[in-house]
């Protein structure tokens, strides 16, 4: 089951690509909070409000007021101050299932359920951008989700420059496990000169983190680099928006 695992990624990355041009006029950095465990709110909103900037959460609604890795998730009148802060609301399914363990129809209902869920509690808002939960794709699910979304992000290391797959936009990890493998300023500084698109996840924030999460320190420190390297800093959903062209 691993490997057929492994060999249904790689195929989502190499097959099906419905590449568009990634170009803005300047380089643009984009954060994002996957699940969402209710510090990501808590406490991430925190330091976002002190830099001025707005970020995505992608939310699955069958996660709401419970536990996960651990971490009490969010709670609706969370989802409801950072939707009316200005914050984006993205869909990254009900559940949280890796699409891996869904047919299409299976999919189907829980962005079906996802979509109709948030829009409930949010007066009618509509989720425009899509992230893969675990970062799993496959061949089939990017035909879907292509249909539903702007645009899907997924897990893989990167700057987006180019030519890049709207239905796997790279993204790096606000990990404890992966942060100190990232060269942060590098990084900031490729969006900045090839004009690019660095986007970023994370998950829980606080000062004793999983190692899926990162401390407000970190969060301070990333947008701090995004700004002193001159990148424009928007949610995901408005980036695209600017960054992407056919």
């Amino acid at each position: 089951m691993k490997q057929i695992d492994q060999m249904r990624r790689r195929a989502a990355r190499y097959l099906d690509i419905e590449a568009v041009t990634i170009a803005p006029p300047r380089g643009v950095f984009s954060l994002s909070f996957d699940d969402f465990p209710a510090s990501a709110w808590t406490e991430a909103g925190r330091v976002l409000a002190e830099h001025g900037v707005k970020a995505t959460y992608y939310v699955c609604g069958g996660l709401a007021g419970g536990v996960n890795m651990d971490r009490d998730q969010f709670e609706v009148e969370h989802l409801q101050a950072l939707h009316a802060a200005g914050h984006e609301v993205g869909c990254h399914t009900f559940g949280h299932t890796s699409a891996l363990r869904m047919d299409a129809g299976a999919l189907r209902l829980s962005l079906d359920a996802n979509a109709a869920w948030v829009a409930e509690r949010l007066d009618g808002c509509r989720m425009t951008t899509f992230a893969w939960p675990f970062g799993d794709a496959t061949v089939s699910a990017k035909r879907l989700v292509r249909r539903r979304f702007a645009m899907a992000r997924g897990v893989r290391d990167g700057v987006n420059a180019g030519r890049e797959d709207r239905a796997l936009v790279k993204s790096i990890g606000l990990e404890r496990r992966r942060l100190p493998g990232y060269d942060l300023e590098g990084l900031m500084a490729e969006a900045a000169a090839s004009n690019g698109w660095l986007t970023a996840y994370g998950h829980d924030v606080s000062d004793r983190p999983t190692d899926y999460g990162c401390t407000p320190a970190d969060l301070d420190r990333v947008l701090g680099l995004a700004k002193a390297a001159g990148l424009e800093i928007a949610p995901v959903g408005e980036a695209w928006s600017r960054v992407a062209s056919a």
